[in-house]
């Protein structure tokens, strides 16, 4: 009999160890549990109004909220069950969302257990009559939505494939001249929707270098191909404008694990309201913390922090922020010294998470000078600050680290970087230098940072006489010079 255990049975028994080990650390708590659940609500809809659907490609994203003893909110959007009165009116499925069918007034209840139920009144109009499609309001969003006219596809200068749209959709009526007219015509075909160039790539008929984006049966297929059908209006003049969106909810504890539908309204110019949730673009800022999909269900991952996702519609932008508590207690904050550590002990509170020790004064001396100077503080330096007794040393070291010429050296290197401030020829000696030399100065005198940027993005004449001006060298075209500007300041 072997005496010895092969190597295989020794890794896994000490695997075995290391998860046990694991599991008998406490879990943070995070939310906790929620308790017993008090009342559910439709809460993205107006209390004691009637919500109008109009049009036959319009719908309601509604969004069912539980409220527990513990004070918590839960979002229960996909656990209720849904039923209108009378039938046939509207369609709602089991993610919350509405679709019309026929005209009419109707109630939505949504309920739970323990009898708990809430509802809501809707008047569906503009079925029998069908509503003009507007191009810029309605169409130009499904391209945003999906990608098509992002930089990386049909949005950059030169198009995809032989078909180009504007970026991001900022040039709809250019937009409409490339799909309608280009092309003789080819791309959409009024007689036959389904039949049009447009919906066969988009669902995968026809071979399509980005591979199908949407599908036969989803809002967005069946706006374009009523869109075709209609004719391919463009919309009138005096078509009201998007105002500005609105997301709903606009902040939300969350558990780990956890779900949270969210809904966007567009405002119109003329005072009108709709739902566009199903035709808005959703971007979450930390997809490992929380992801969110194309319906608008941010999903959180076990990670804790706080996450933003960020809804497009027509050049708008509304923001969704979810917060992911660790769920420690926090009853230990160091003396607050500014409104900045306000904000920041209130986000720690918020999180459940507490705060690290103050740092000893070598440890923040260190810290300090080498964030601040870019370098080790001296000998000197060190026996001076730690000998003095002053209670605001800290505050004062600051104070001339921030005066020094160091910080100005440091910081200075970091700008010429980012501006890119760089010789290619010989010629750029005494242009690069100066630039350079123009960074330091205005980091040293302390100038306003609008003034700094101003300075730069409206330099003119020639780097002799205005150094700011060899920013321009690595920004010659227009597009160059936007992206730099918006990335950097």
């Amino acid at each position: 009999m072997n005496k010895f255990l092969p190597l295989t049975s020794i890794l896994i028994l000490s695997f075995s160890v290391l998860l046990s080990a694991q599991e008998d650390k406490a879990t943070p708590p995070g939310l906790g549990e929620p308790g017993v659940l008090q009342s559910i609500d439709i809460d993205n809809v107006a209390e004691n109004q009637t919500t109008i659907i109009s049009g036959r490609d319009a719908g309601l994203q509604l969004i069912v909220t539980g409220a527990y003893d513990s004070g918590q909110q839960r979002d229960l959007t996909r656990d209720v069950v849904y039923s209108s009165s009378p039938a046939g009116l509207v369609e709602i499925s089991s993610n919350g969302f509405v679709s019309p069918i026929a005209e009419g007034d109707v109630v939505v209840t949504a309920k739970i257990e323990r009898k708990l139920s809430t509802t809501v009144s809707i008047q569906v109009t503009n079925i029998v009559k069908d509503l003009a499609v507007n191009f810029p309001n309605e169409v130009t969003p499904v391209f945003t939505k999906f990608g098509c006219n992002g930089g990386g596809c049909h949005g950059k200068s030169s198009g995809q494939n032989g078909f180009r749209l504007s970026l991001l959709g900022f040039e709809p009526d250019e937009d409409y001249e490339f799909l309608v007219k280009e092309g003789r015509g080819r791309r959409v075909f009024p007689a036959a929707p389904e039949r049009s160039l447009l919906l066969q790539k988009a669902i995968g008929v026809v071979p399509h270098g980005g591979g199908a984006r949407l599908s036969a049966d989803s809002p967005s297929y069946r706006l374009l191909s009523r869109w075709i059908e209609q004719g391919m209006p463009y919309g009138q003049p005096e078509d009201p404008t998007v105002t500005h969106i609105v997301v709903l909810p606009e902040e939300r504890l969350m558990q780990r694990n956890g779900e949270q539908q969210i809904s966007v309204f567009a405002h119109y110019s003329d005072g009108s309201i709709r739902d566009v949730t199903r035709t808005t673009a959703f971007d979450s800022n930390s997809t490992e913390m929380a992801e969110v999909s194309e319906t608008g269900l941010v999903t959180t991952s076990q990670l804790t922090g706080s996450v933003a996702v960020m809804a497009r519609y027509q050049g708008t932008v509304g923001v969704y922020r979810a917060t992911i508590p660790l769920g420690i207690k926090v009853d230990a904050l160091p003396k607050k010294n500014n409104f900045v550590d306000d904000l920041v002990f209130n986000k720690l509170i918020q999180l459940g998470l507490p705060s690290s020790d103050v740092s000893d004064d070598a440890v923040f001396l260190r810290r300090v000078t080498v964030d601040i100077a870019g370098r080790l503080p001296s000998l000197g330096e060190a026996e001076s600050f730690l000998a003095n007794a002053d209670p605001d040393k800290r505050s004062k070291r600051i104070d001339q680290l921030l005066a020094s010429t160091d910080y100005a050296d440091y910081f200075a290197n970091k700008w010429n970087a980012v501006l890119r401030n760089k010789r290619r020829v010989e010629g750029d000696k005494a242009a690069t230098f100066g630039f350079y030399d123009w960074i330091r100065n205005s980091l040293h005198t302390n100038k306003p940072y609008d003034e700094f940027v101003s300075e730069i993005i409206t330099a003119t004449g020639t780097a002799g006489s205005n150094p700011a001006v060899a920013w321009y060298r690595e920004v010659k075209d227009q597009a160059a010079q936007v992206e730099d500007t918006a990335q950097l300041f």
